[in-house]
């Protein structure tokens, strides 16, 4: 098990467990079309946001396949304005005394929190835990190919493109290409 240091404050915002009281702002933006172009699904009915809620306030971080999930909150102004969040993906099998860790990572902000920062700097703030103190090996971002706002984001990160696969999902009624960032974790570093 993995203990997720909750809150996590940067400069400006504070990266907090989901609670019920954010179900309505989460809605308003995942039930958004433009929220929804580069993502797996379409737009999120108010019952499926209750559902993704309730799974993140409960959720652990237990083993491989659970899910870090945070509110993205500013600081100067309470209410959600998005999520980060870190997928634990396992290795293979470790060697004794070497963690089989590498994470996905991925956001999510309402439309107005876009273009401010916040989701570089909560990126950021999530990247640096899962390369220092949790020992990951690697973290790797998948997005759309068209998502040219998450691919500045990963380049803002310091993570390189890895590259393009092509086609490789049918989404939406139509095929997209994935693009995937990574970056490797630097024992030196901390």
């Amino acid at each position: 098990m993995i203990e997720i240091p909750y809150p996590l404050a940067t400069e400006r915002l504070v990266l907090r467990r989901f609670s019920t009281d954010d179900l309505d702002a989460y809605h308003r933006y995942q039930s958004l079309p433009e929220t929804a172009r580069y993502l797996y699904g379409g737009p999120r009915s108010y019952a499926q946001c209750m559902e993704r809620i309730g799974h993140y306030v409960e959720g652990t971080f237990e083993r491989p396949g659970d899910w870090a999930t945070f509110a993205i909150e500013r600081k100067d102004r309470p209410g959600m304005i998005g999520e980060i969040a870190l997928k634990w993906n396992s290795g293979g099998k470790p060697e004794v005394g070497v963690p089989g860790r590498f994470g996905e990572l991925g956001w999510t902000l309402a439309p107005e929190a876009q273009g401010h920062g916040y989701a570089t700097e909560s990126a950021r703030a999530v990247l640096e835990l899962a390369l220092g103190p949790w020992g990951f090996h690697r973290v790797e971002a998948r997005l759309d190919a068209r998502n040219t706002a998450s691919a500045a984001l990963c380049e803002r990160l310091g993570m390189q493109r890895e590259g393009v696969l092509r086609d490789n999902m049918y989404l939406k009624g139509e095929w997209t290409s994935e693009a995937v960032y990574a970056t490797v974790r630097n024992p030196n570093a901390f």
